[in-house]
């Protein structure tokens, strides 16, 4: 059993009220357990939200909000449900504030890459739990 992030699994939940659904993860999907989770909704956001991105530690939406603390709130309700199913893996969608693993946008909304991982890998890695983004599957 693996937390995998929700878009990946088809649920329209992306900040455009969108998914990105991906075939490898839904096919392994019908062979393990994969419980889908959204640390961006499980932290109170909308869907659809305003797109965010992390700038030195914070998160800001690109109006300029800072939505830091949702994203703590769904960090940790992720973990939450890791560790009531003893779940050590995850599946994490790239890029994203929360999910992304080794690479994430730099804050600036012109779709530049930087080295560095979401909200909540940062938080389950810490715990732990090792991470799978959608690429190295």
């Amino acid at each position: 059993m693996k937390l995998c992030s929700a878009c990946l699994l088809g649920i329209n939940c992306r900040y455009d009220g969108k998914n990105k659904a991906n075939k490898k993860i839904i096919a392994l999907s019908k062979k393990e357990n994969l419980i889908p989770i959204c640390p961006e909704q499980l932290g109170g956001l909308n869907t659809p939200r305003t797109l965010s991105e992390i700038k030195k530690d914070k998160v800001f939406s690109k109006e300029g909000k800072d939505v830091t603390l949702n994203f703590n709130h769904g960090a940790k309700e992720a973990l939450k449900i890791a560790k009531m199913l003893n779940i050590t893996e995850a599946i994490l969608k790239n890029r994203s504030p929360s999910c992304g693993c080794g690479e994430i946008y730099d804050g600036t909304f012109s779709g530049k890459i930087v080295k560095g991982d979401g909200i909540t890998t940062r938080l389950l890695k810490k715990n732990g739990i090792k991470i799978i983004s959608e690429d190295e599957l």
